[in-house]
């Protein structure tokens, strides 16, 4: 069952991972498109919205597990 526990844990490591490298780089790339198409702002601050979220929630995801290996 502990190790069912560890996998699991992992995976979510792994997403929590991938979430936060696909927000940074989509966060980027859509900051420039936007500075060279020259997008409104509340379009650009939706963006940073998206990201902030995937940020959050990847968070939380790590803080979640940590407490549960540590506690």
């Amino acid at each position: 069952m502990a190790q069912r526990d560890e996998q699991g844990d992992a995976a979510q490591m792994r997403l929590a991972a991938v979430v936060i490298a696909a927000a940074m780089v989509g966060w980027i790339v859509l900051q420039w498109l936007g500075k060279t198409y020259g997008w409104a702002p509340r379009w650009v601050f939706l963006v940073d919205l998206a990201a902030i979220g995937a940020f959050v929630w990847s968070l939380l995801v790590t803080w979640r597990i940590w407490r549960r290996r540590n506690g």
